[in-house]
């Protein structure tokens, strides 16, 4: 039977996870942009190759994601979002672990830790890339329609996200109190 273990990580807790972005940013100074999301990739599918527990191979799915969302040629992240992502992907290319990956169960907890602490903070670009990607396929679906209409509803669409994503960080801002791995 499945035991399920939650907890809350305090403030002071959340800095030592915004210092360790910072000095695997630092460790990534002079990487371009391949190679940090060449990196990820190759840590997302080191930890596939072994027996994860299935909270860790939730979270490995978006990190994924997060890689797809750079290299979508339709859906262009543009620079203030796509440094963000990239800023993210750093931890993951990095090969220091807070926790050794050897320790079975907990090995990838800090990892697990860090993905959920980074959907978190991205979830505007998230939620918006996978809307994207939704009215895409369904554009797709839709044969018969004129390819150079279809490239211009779907760049209308990738507008009109953008604009959500922007809405939707300064409502967060507004709010105050949302934790932020970027900020200093």
């Amino acid at each position: 039977m499945p035991i399920k273990v939650s907890f809350e990580i305090p403030d002071a807790d959340l800095e030592y996870f915004r210092a360790v972005i910072r000095k695997a940013q630092e460790a990534a100074r002079g990487k371009n942009e391949h190679e940090i999301v060449a990196a990820a990739r190759h840590a997302a599918f080191d930890m596939r190759k072994r027996k994860l527990p299935e909270f860790v191979e939730q979270r490995i799915t978006s990190l994924d994601l997060l890689t797809r969302m750079l290299e979508d040629k339709d859906w262009r992240l543009e620079a203030p979002h796509r440094a963000r992502v990239l800023q993210a992907l750093t931890y993951f290319s990095e090969p220091s672990d807070l926790i050794p990956d050897q320790i079975p169960v907990l090995g990838f907890l800090d990892d697990a830790i860090m993905v959920e602490l980074v959907v978190q903070e991205l979830r505007p670009e998230i939620d918006a890339y996978q809307d994207f990607c939704r009215y895409r396929d369904e554009q797709e679906a839709e044969r018969g329609t004129d390819p150079e209409v279809a490239r211009k509803r779907l760049e209308a669409r990738r507008r009109t996200i953008y604009g959500r994503i922007e809405r939707r960080r300064e409502q967060r801002e507004r709010r105050g109190g949302m934790f932020s791995l970027f900020r200093d």
